[in-house]
């Protein structure tokens, strides 16, 4: 069941790029909060989100490190998840949004420009999910500026 869920449903399994099927779980998640009535609501269920997928993520992110005697193992994407939920606080849920955090996430946690690399090498499930939130940081802050141009 950890594996399940750290997997985020099994997308970490796919062989192509798990990160980025890990990401899009988010974008479906952000897209089913964009839904919900208003923007309080909305944004109210994105934190909650987050806000639990870090949670579970943290205790998960150390037993697949253990099951896979190795730092970060690629199958574990929930990292990936609640790190695009932070790209995506506060901004309009609507699809121009949505992708440009999906982009902006992806560069930034490919990347990884300081501290999100001293971050990853932290280990453990806090060092697993906290590169990919600081991620989440720099798309969010990315995603405002350019749409303060636009």
């Amino acid at each position: 069941m950890k594996r399940f869920f750290g997997t985020a449903f099994g997308l970490g399994l796919l062989p192509v790029a798990p990160g980025t099927w890990g990401t899009l779980l988010g974008v479906a998640l952000a897209w089913l909060a964009g839904r919900l009535p208003t923007t309080a609501t909305q944004q109210f269920a994105l934190v909650g989100l987050a806000f639990a997928v870090t949670v579970l993520g943290v205790p998960l992110a150390r037993a697949a490190e253990k099951e896979a005697g190795q730092k970060d193992p690629g199958w574990f994407v929930l990292d990936e998840v609640a790190g695009y939920l932070v790209a995506v606080l506060g901004h309009p849920l609507a699809w121009p949004y949505l992708l440009g955090a999906f982009l902006s996430f992806r560069v930034f946690d490919i990347w990884k420009p300081p501290p999100i690399r001293r971050l990853e090498k932290e280990g453990g499930g806090i060092g697993v999910m906290a590169d990919d939130l600081m991620a989440g940081i720099y798309a969010n802050v990315a995603v405002w500026v350019v749409s303060w141009f636009l």
